[in-house]
């Protein structure tokens, strides 16, 4: 006779830049339902695992490798266990899941990924910015500075800031001197607006403004390498254009053209 079904899989939950109410509801229910919890309580808040059944075995990944986490996967295919592994911000950017996810299928564990809020998102808001301004930026590149972790060809910073739009830089906080060269030698002007975000949604967040020519001094003040999120562009200046979407006299499928924009 054939196994049964069993109840074995792993939940690759995006917790969000900190706060523990900035997980989704199906991230607090992934966590509630797991046997074991696997998070990083260096980039994880510890408030997440409020959601954690009492009973559960909790793992923290900071003194683990791939291979002590493959070995859980393997136990929860043998014991039939779920298991909650905790990302910062969202799995699918810098998340180091693809690789869990090609060990997972190898061992015939089921698996789903749980999206999270960014940084990005979370550092906007506090900056009060929208990254897409009508007519000043369109696109949002999300990027790191080349560091021990090399580049690909074609992804060298100063090439990708060439195209002047808003970029969001994580995992650079710690080469804020030639961060700062290099988004200038890619053609951004000195006077371009950043936001500067450290452990945004945490109790001791730090979120400061200041033009490109000053970035690697505003880093250097702060006293801060990890934890933190870049952004820049001209978008964070805000102007722009009205939207077209809300304007009387632009129709679409919903709203049919009413009159010229006052």
């Amino acid at each position: 006779m054939s196994a049964g079904p069993t109840r074995a899989k792993v939940w690759f939950v995006g917790a969000g830049p900190g706060a523990a109410d900035l997980l989704t509801f199906r991230a607090a229910a992934a966590i509630a339902e797991a046997d074991v919890v696997v998070w990083a309580s260096s980039l994880v808040h510890e408030d997440v695992l409020a959601h954690a059944r009492p009973d559960a075995e909790i793992l923290d990944s900071k003194v683990l490798t791939l291979e002590d986490v493959q070995h859980v996967y393997r136990l929860a295919v043998d014991e039939g266990l779920v298991v909650a592994r905790i990302h910062s911000g969202d799995p699918g950017v810098y998340g180091a899941v693809q690789e869990q996810i090609e060990r997972a299928d190898a061992l015939g564990l089921a698996w789903e990924i749980v999206p999270g809020v960014t940084s990005v998102a979370a550092t906007a808001a506090v900056a009060g910015r929208e990254l897409t301004v009508p007519e000043v930026a369109q696109s949002v590149i999300m990027t790191r500075l080349a560091t021990r972790t090399p580049m690909p060809p074609g992804e060298e910073l100063a090439a990708l800031a060439a195209h002047g739009t808003t970029m969001a830089l994580f995992l650079s906080a710690s080469r804020g001197k030639r961060l700062q060269e290099e988004l200038l030698a890619g053609g951004y002007a000195p006077d371009t607006p950043c936001v500067v975000g450290y452990r945004v949604s945490w109790p001791d967040e730090q979120v400061v403004t200041c033009e490109l020519h000053e970035l690697a001094a505003t880093i250097r003040d702060l006293g801060v390498t990890m934890h933190t999120m870049v952004l820049i562009g001209p978008a964070l200046r805000g102007g722009g254009t009205r939207s077209h979407l809300y304007s009387p006299g632009f129709s679409h499928t919903h709203r049919p053209q009413v009159g010229a924009p006052s």
